[in-house]
């Protein structure tokens, strides 16, 4: 097996394959969504730009924001479990809907804002639904208290292998890309002669392979190698110091007990001399 120096989840490869190759983005979105290609007829990236600054910010997220026939749409991925992934997602989500107006704007324009998540790790207990995706809904009748609400969770583990039949599912074939982490599994994907799998890894490995990729990915890697020292050097100056610190306490301590010795020694001395003059 010959691993992928760069899987599709890397995020900076993520977010520059789908800005240079919109129309895969649109059709990605759509099977994410369960909605026909045909029917996105206003389709923008809103955040296309990687400033530089950016890949030296340990807090960057390279998600995409588009808007999608007047909705907003987020779609990043997350590959770790980093803790709290649910209510980091519904953050951005109110953190994209609360933007959706202009101040003193009527609430009823606020859009329609859907955040989606393409997971490398379980977040959910179910042991084979992949795919969940949540409202905001009255708990016991379950009606929607708006329809401006949407969180989509997609967890990469939880896909059975690839197959045949993937031919026909174009969201399997596309979360199966995703989770590709060989040559051999590109391969396989490339032998079901999809079209749109074809056109998708053909921009993924012009993407991987261009100069401007590779020199951004080199910033990008320098500034987590620069976060990760700089993290290391922080323990071992907290190390240090706390080092310090108690060789300073446990050193009081030696001259207090040292003082009290002394003291009773003195003590001793004196009752010794009484003793002797009895």
């Amino acid at each position: 097996m010959t691993p992928l120096k760069f899987k599709m989840t890397h995020d900076l490869l993520f977010k520059m394959l789908f800005v240079k190759y919109p129309d895969l983005l649109r059709k990605l979105v759509a099977v994410l969504l369960d909605i026909s290609y045909d029917s996105i007829t206003k389709f923008t990236i809103a955040n296309p730009e990687i400033p530089p600054e950016m890949l030296g910010d340990k807090f960057c997220r390279l998600d995409i924001n588009m808007v999608v026939n007047g909705q907003r749409v987020d779609l990043e991925v997350q590959v770790e479990n980093e803790g709290n992934y649910p209510e980091r997602s519904l953050f951005i989500w109110a953190k994209e809907y609360s933007t959706g107006i202009s101040m003193g704007e009527n609430y009823k324009n606020l859009p329609r804002t859907i955040v989606i998540s393409i997971l490398g790790f379980n977040q959910f207990a179910d042991k084979e639904k992949y795919h969940h995706e949540f409202q905001c809904l009255e708990v016991t009748t379950h009606a929607p208290l708006t329809d401006k609400m949407a969180l989509h969770f997609y967890e990469l583990k939880k896909l059975p292998p690839l197959a045949e039949n993937d031919k026909t599912n174009g969201k399997d074939l596309w979360l199966k890309l995703f989770r590709a982490e060989t040559e051999e599994d590109l391969t396989a994907i490339e032998k079901l002669e999809v079209p749109e799998m074809s056109e998708a890894l053909q921009a993924y490995r012009h993407v991987a392979a261009s100069d401007e990729f590779k020199e951004k990915e080199r910033m990008w890697a320098k500034a987590r190698h620069d976060e990760a020292q700089a993290l290391y050097n922080a323990r071992q100056q907290g190390r240090s110091e706390r080092d310090e610190h108690w060789q300073g306490v446990i050193a009081e301590v030696v001259a207090e007990k040292d003082a009290e010795n002394a003291d009773l020694r003195t003590q001793l001395e004196a009752l010794r001399k009484q003793i002797g003059t009895i």
